[in-house]
């Protein structure tokens, strides 16, 4: 009898470590998305032009009252 309940407690305590995690559940989250960050393609070509609106009416020009040599002036 005795060899009976030795057995009987040694194969509850291995039962017990088998189920000792509890039930598992498991969720279903669906289709994964995928996310994209907005990016700078939408400013870069407005940048662009800008500077180069700017390096056109900003630039240097063909007249000659810009030059540097400059007539002295009488006293």
């Amino acid at each position: 009898m005795m060899k009976v309940l030795t057995a009987a407690a040694a194969i509850s305590m291995l039962a017990s470590a088998s189920f000792a995690g509890g039930p598992v559940v498991v969720i279903d989250e669906g289709e994964p998305t995928v996310v994209t960050k907005p990016g700078s393609q939408g400013i870069l070509p407005l940048l662009a032009g800008a500077v180069i609106i700017c390096a056109i009416a900003c630039g240097g020009s063909d007249d000659d009252s810009s030059s540097s040599t400059s007539e002295p002036v009488a006293q």
